[in-house]
């Protein structure tokens, strides 16, 4: 069975090897908003968007796909 793969600003994340997705906060310097998607091996991706309306759109599109 092929692996299920999102698209998220340019990066390719493989779907079954994500364990934590974090709340959206505000980035430091009030760089915009951001969430965090921990992978299985302990790496940590951070998303940024200038906006909370897009930080909240991607994050619940990406949860969306987790739950299938």
């Amino acid at each position: 069975m092929p692996r299920e793969i999102y698209e998220i600003q340019g990066f390719t994340v493989v779907l079954d090897k994500i364990q934590f997705v974090s709340r959206i906060f505000e980035a430091r310097d009030k760089e915009g908003f951001q969430f965090n998607i921990r992978f299985s091996g302990a790496t940590l991706l951070f998303i940024k968007s200038a906006t909370r309306a897009d930080s909240t759109l991607e994050r619940e599109l990406l949860i969306k796909a987790l739950r299938g």
